[in-house]
């Protein structure tokens, strides 16, 4: 009589590499996914333009690395500089108005600015930028 040998049993399948290749997939989708948060309508930021001409008349407020002002190229105070301003929207309320901020300047002095500007009844405010070299 021969006997057979039963067949080896095989290992049950361990799900422990899947789990792994789950967990993977998990964190790489959480470091790649974009997190945050997202307006609930459509926004489409002001695009910025390089080598066009700077539009004509207006004036001119230039602001410098330690926050002095100047209009047209007279140094002036914030109340005088914002006086003066009234008093050109007063002639022209279509007026343009450039700012051209040092670098160094801090952001607070540009947007107390736009914010009088604003205030002011000016529509056109155009930002003067270096475009960084290719």
């Amino acid at each position: 009589m021969k006997l057979r040998r039963t067949p080896p049993r095989t290992e049950p399948e361990t799900i422990v590499a899947l789990i792994d290749v789950v967990l993977f997939l998990l964190i790489f989708f959480m470091l790649i996914g974009r997190m945050d948060a997202t307006a609930p309508f459509m926004v489409f930021p002001a695009t910025a333009q390089t080598g066009q001409n700077l539009p004509a008349g207006g004036e001119t407020v230039s602001i410098a690395g330690d926050g002095m002002m100047a209009l047209n190229g007279h140094e002036m105070t914030g109340d005088a500089l914002r006086q003066a301003l009234s008093s050109a929207v007063a002639r022209d309320p279509a007026l343009v108005v450039r700012i051209n901020a040092h670098r160094d300047a801090e952001l607070r002095h540009t947007l107390a600015l736009t914010g009088a500007l604003d205030e002011l009844g000016v529509k056109d405010i155009v930002l003067i930028v270096t475009p960084k070299e290719p």
